[in-house]
């Protein structure tokens, strides 16, 4: 009777189970131009939707839909000149979960572009048809969960793998910091 209930309890702790949640925060973005100028970092806001499946007691997956304010920008002859990108970003990470809460994670990430605008002081061009639509790449990072409680912050890095630019002379590749907290509904 004791092996069967031994066997019960290893399985139910090594059963895949889920959880989703929502997160926000903070980015900070860039665009590699290659051998182009460099541009500043520009300030952004990430939001959105996140599952966690742990598959075993040490590893999980986080897929991810987010809507991310990305870009740069630049200054000439005085006057600032931001690049704002929007993007639904869908990263799906494979996490290692250490047992006081802290984790690494890192795997691939698909970019949608909802718009592109530059904007230098109140006025505003769209220029969306200069950017690829669909913009892939990696995220790699840390996190910590409260595990009682459900929340927990998320650093990370987002290194652009693809050309973004419709100009084919022209190379630009995302790239970006992001700090954000999260919660888990129902987190075990």
């Amino acid at each position: 009777m004791s092996l069967v209930l031994m066997t019960e309890t290893v399985s139910a702790q090594n059963t895949p189970h889920a959880n989703i949640g929502i997160k926000g925060g903070l980015n900070l973005s860039n665009l590699d131009l290659g051998n182009g100028p460099s541009y500043d970092y520009k300030a952004g806001l990430h939001l959105g939707l996140l599952g966690h499946i742990h598959l075993t007691n040490q590893f999980a997956l986080q897929p991810e839909i987010m809507y991310s304010g990305q870009g740069a920008k630049f200054t000439n002859g005085g006057v600032e000149t931001k690049i704002n990108l929007d993007y639904i970003n869908v990263p799906v990470l494979l996490q290692y979960m250490f047992d006081n809460g802290f984790r690494l994670q890192a795997g691939p990430q698909v970019g949608f572009l909802l718009g592109a605008k530059y904007k230098t002081n109140n006025n505003s061009l769209d220029f969306k048809d200069d950017y690829k639509s669909i913009d892939f790449g990696l995220g790699f990072g840390g996190s910590y969960v409260h595990t009682p409680s459900g929340f927990g912050v998320d650093a990370r890095y987002n290194l652009g793998l693809s050309n973004i630019n419709e100009n084919t002379n022209t190379t630009s590749k995302n790239r970006g910091f992001q700090l954000g907290v999260f919660y888990l509904l129902g987190h075990k």
